[in-house]
C-alpha cells in the first residue's frame, strides 16, 4: 500500500533491485491481477508475502451482512494460503448503523473468530487482529488498543489468532508497551508495521500516515520493544499517504529503505 502506484510486476522488480525480501500485499490489487498469477509472480521474484490485508468487518447485525462477511473472510483466508503467507490482517469493523454499543460490537468479533479461526488454522493461516486508533472506532474498528485486541485473541489458540502491532495506531497508548510484552510472551505478535504520526492531521485522516522520521513516533524504541518481546518476524512499512502516492513509486521505496536505516534499524 505504501507504493500502490506501482503494478505488482513493477513492485516485485523494484523490491528485487533494492534487496527487499518480503512484501505485504493487499487483496484488491491481488484480486485484480489474479490470486494464482500474483502468487507465481511473487514466488518467481524470490519474494516472501509477509501478510495479506485485509479481512474483518465482523460487526454487522443484519444476518445477510453477517453471512457475507464470513464468506468474504473465508475467501481472504484462502487467498492468503494461496499466496504463501501465514498472516491475514483483520480490521474488525465499526459500530453498526444506529448503534452505540461498543462491547456488543466487540463480542460479535469474537463470534466471527469462533467460526473463522479453525478454518484459518486448517489452512495454515493466522488471523492478526489489528487495533486502530480510537478516531476510527465508530466506522472502521471498535478494537482501539492492543489490550483489547489481546483480550479477543487469547480466547483462541495462539497458532490461529494473534495481533498486529502498528505504530501509527498505538504509539500514544501508555499501556501498549506492557501489552507488547504480554503478546510476545504468548507468541501472539503476528505482524509489526511502521508508520509515523504527523501533525497537523491532513483532511483525509485515513491517508495521513507519515513517512518514517517525519512525525512524533519513536520508531526505533518501538522496534526495540517488539524485539525484546521475542518477535523475530518481518517488519512492514505501511504508509497511506497521498503525497507519497503522487511520487515515483520506486523513489518512494528507495526513500523508505533509507528512512528505515536511519530511524528504525
Amino acid at each position: 500500500m505504501t507504493v500502490k502506484q506501482l503494478t505488482l510486476p513493477e513492485l516485485t522488480e523494484a523490491c528485487g533491485a533494492l534487496g527487499i525480501g518480503g512484501v505485504g500485499l493487499w487483496r484488491e490489487p491481488v484480486q485484480e491481477y489474479g490470486v494464482d498469477a500474483a502468487a507465481k509472480l511473487v514466488r518467481d521474484a524470490g519474494l516472501t508475502v509477509t501478510s495479506l490485508c485485509r479481512g474483518g468487518f465482523f460487526t454487522a447485525t443484519d444476518p445477510a451482512e453477517w453471512a457475507r462477511a464470513l464468506a468474504d473472510n473465508r475467501t481472504a483466508i484462502e487467498e492468503a494460503a494461496a499466496l504463501g503467507t501465514d498472516t491475514l490482517i483483520l480490521v474488525s469493523g465499526g459500530l453498526p448503523p444506529g448503534s452505540r454499543d461498543l462491547p456488543a460490537a466487540r463480542e460479535r468479533i469474537a463470534d466471527a473468530l469462533s467460526v473463522l479461526a479453525p478454518y484459518a488454522g486448517e489452512r495454515g493461516v493466522r488471523l492478526a487482529i489489528e487495533p486502530l486508533h480510537p478516531m476510527f472506532a465508530s466506522d472502521r474498528c471498535v478494537v482501539s488498543t492492543l489490550t483489547q485486541a489481546l483480550d479477543l485473541a487469547e480466547r483462541f489458540p495462539s497458532d490461529q489468532v494473534g495481533v498486529a502491532v502498528d505504530t501509527y495506531h498505538i504509539w500514544w497508548d501508555d499501556t501498549a508497551p506492557s501489552a507488547v510484552a504480554r503478546a510476545g510472551a504468548s507468541g501472539r505478535i503476528l505482524a509489526f508495521q511502521l508508520a509515523d504520526w504527523v501533525t497537523p492531521l491532513p483532511s483525509g485522516v485515513l491517508h495521513g500516515r507519515g513517512q518514517l522520521g517525519d512525525g512524533a513516533v519513536d520508531l526505533r524504541e518501538w522496534r526495540e520493544r517488539v524485539d525484546a518481546a521475542g518477535y523475530g518476524g518481518p517488519i512492514e512499512v505501511e504508509l497511506f499517504n497521498e503525497g507519497l502516492w503522487a511520487m515515483d513509486g520506486v523513489e518512494v521505496l528507495w526513500e523508505t529503505v533509507g528512512r528505515y536505516a536511519e530511524h528504525v534499524a
